[in-house]
């Protein structure tokens, strides 16, 4: 059962199943929905899962959690796993240091981690549309790959139509292309005037906002979303931390029970929450280490218990997934910790202060699970070039889990980095700081990178360029209302 992280408003319900939850992910007083209680992974289930392939260990972990879907769709949603780059294992973790391994989680369809969830989550909540007969809206905000994920999976699916939300501007140009480009007659893009935290307190609001919800309501649709407040999303993202030990466990670079360091790159926090879940249940890990950009809210929040984003402006940086002020998934953390009462409270403060601070046993409590870094442009261009003429060709997000290592890791374990785009999504950035030269045009940047290091482009990122541009809008936040409804009234 699923239950709300600032307490429940006497309006919703009190405890929802997991179907309930990814259909309404919008809980009493603007909270989320969070797992009652956790299922415990014993040592049997590691040795078992030695054994077995991907699909069948998210398989048992979904099974573990009693989730209220049909095996059959579960067994369908995970089969899509099979149109990634190597059918029997989605993610590859790569070893670049005698300590160091890289979980490329970017082998689907849009080149991002975000596939790893949205593939069967949309699979899921769009049979739940189908067998509710009912109508649902899905909201997504992106700052650039959960945005591509979502209209890839939810694409000329029934009872879908889909409203993508990105900052203009806020994206590199190859992430922009996958969602302007994108074909299917129930998806929208909007361009939003502002950075990624306005495309999400948009989204927020909207879920939230009773005379919307009654305006769709008058048109027979539901409201859900696609981001990482949906715990659908969540519930994927716990899986991938674990099959990564299970990998080192299959290739004896780890001994059953032996603990490592989680490297998470992180912005929104929802892969460092699917990080925290995993190791609730039962996954070994010592410490998960959080590598953010100069946009460092978590690292300050983590470090120093105070989350403080008065006077604060975004700043746009070579690893745009993670220029966010607002990261909503710290939220679903201080409710496991702390209680609804006191996370109510905290994000009370952050809307009309703009800022809490934990207190002293707070912030301990916090950094038993957690410790932060961050990084700058310069050294993520250091560290792309740097292991690139070693061999392995990394993108900017990757990069800043570097600092991690090599500033967190204090014990003699293993760490395992989360890789959650492909080199190919920025290749600007990957031209200056390998090449040393300045290339503004990502086809021209991509082209020149592929000839230079003999790395294939994959046809799905080399062929947007030709594509045509399906969505054209770009508006400001207080008209991002009328034009969602106005594209509801269209008949598809």
């Amino acid at each position: 059962m699923f239950i709300e992280t600032r307490g429940n408003d006497n309006l919703k319900p009190k405890e929802v199943e997991f179907s309930y939850a990814i259909l309404n992910p919008s809980a009493s007083f603007g909270g989320l929905y969070a797992p009652k209680t956790l299922p415990k992974l014993q040592s049997d289930f590691f040795q078992k899962a030695v054994k077995s392939n991907y699909k069948e260990v998210a398989k048992e972990i979904l099974l573990k959690f009693k989730i209220d879907i049909d095996e059959k769709i579960i067994d369908k949603a995970l089969s899509l796993y099979d149109n990634f780059d190597d059918k029997s294992n989605p993610t590859a973790v790569v070893k670049i240091e005698e300590d160091l391994y890289i979980n490329e989680l970017y082998h689907g369809p849009t080149r991002a981690f975000k596939d790893m969830a949205l593939q069967p989550f949309g699979y899921i909540l769009s049979n739940l549309a189908k067998k509710k007969k009912q109508n649902y809206l899905i909201l997504a905000a992106t700052s650039g790959d959960t945005g591509p994920a979502t209209l890839d999976t939810f694409a000329n699916k029934p009872n879908i139509k889909v409203v993508c939300m990105y900052p203009d501007g806020g994206t590199s140009d190859v992430q922009r292309l996958q969602m302007v480009t994108q074909e299917g007659k129930n998806l929208k893009v909007l361009g939003i005037v502002g950075n990624f935290d306005d495309a999400q307190n948009s989204l927020k609001s909207l879920l939230a906002s009773p005379s919307f919800i009654e305006a769709l309501k008058s048109k027979n649709i539901k409201l859900s979303a696609a981001n990482s407040v949906n715990f659908g999303r969540i519930i994927f993202q716990i899986i991938y931390h674990i099959y990564g030990y299970i990998s080192l466990l299959k290739t004896s670079d780890i001994q059953g029970g032996g603990s490592f360091y989680a490297i998470v790159p992180s912005g929104n926090f929802g892969n460092a929450l699917g990080a925290y879940y995993a190791k609730k249940i039962g996954l070994p890990i010592k410490k998960i280490l959080i590598a953010s950009n100069i946009n460092n809210i978590l690292s300050a929040l983590i470090n120093t218990g105070v989350y403080d984003i008065r006077d604060r402006k975004l700043l746009k940086t070579t690893s745009p997934a993670m220029d966010i002020l607002i990261s909503s998934n710290v939220e679903r953390v201080l409710f496991d910790k702390f209680g609804a009462s006191r996370c109510k409270e905290l994000m009370n403060d952050l809307k009309t202060k703009r800022c809490y601070k934990l207190t002293a046993e707070e912030l301990k409590s916090l950094r038993e699970d957690f410790d932060a870094v961050y990084s700058d442009d310069d050294f993520a261009k250091k560290k792309i070039k740097e292991y690139t003429l070693k061999g392995y060709v990394m993108d900017p997000h990757t990069a800043t889990t570097l600092k991690a290592y090599e500033e967190l890791k204090n014990d003699d374990l293993p760490a395992i980095a989360c890789s959650t785009a492909e080199w190919t999504k920025f290749a600007t950035t990957m031209a200056s700081a390998v090449e040393d030269k300045e290339v503004k045009d990502d086809k021209e940047a991509l082209k020149s990178f592929s000839k230079s290091l003999h790395v294939e482009v994959p046809k799905s990122i080399s062929a947007l360029f030709d594509k045509e541009i399906i969505h054209k809008k770009v508006l400001q936040k207080e008209d991002i209302q009328e034009e969602i409804l106005k594209f509801l009234s269209e008949e598809i």
